[in-house]
């Protein structure tokens, strides 16, 4: 059993939820919602996961965190 983290984002243009799993590499997907992009986002982790040897999945980035930064611009 892996736990894993995934980032989304909403695209401004498209409307759509976007996440990406850092550290597995493929590990992307969109949906119209969250819910769906849930459901997409399992599946998608599964499959780049069965493609991964032993040794690769050993090494996957632990989840620390995320911060937000506010600059002037």
């Amino acid at each position: 059993m892996y736990k894993t983290t995934g980032y989304i984002e909403k695209d401004p243009e498209t409307g759509l939820y976007v996440a990406v799993v850092p550290g597995i590499p493929g590990a992307h997907t969109q949906a119209e919602s969250l819910d769906e992009l849930q459901k997409n986002l399992k599946e998608v982790v599964e499959l780049c996961l069965e493609e991964m040897d032993a040794e690769s999945k050993r090494q996957l980035p632990e989840f620390v965190g995320i911060q937000q930064v506010e600059v002037a611009s």
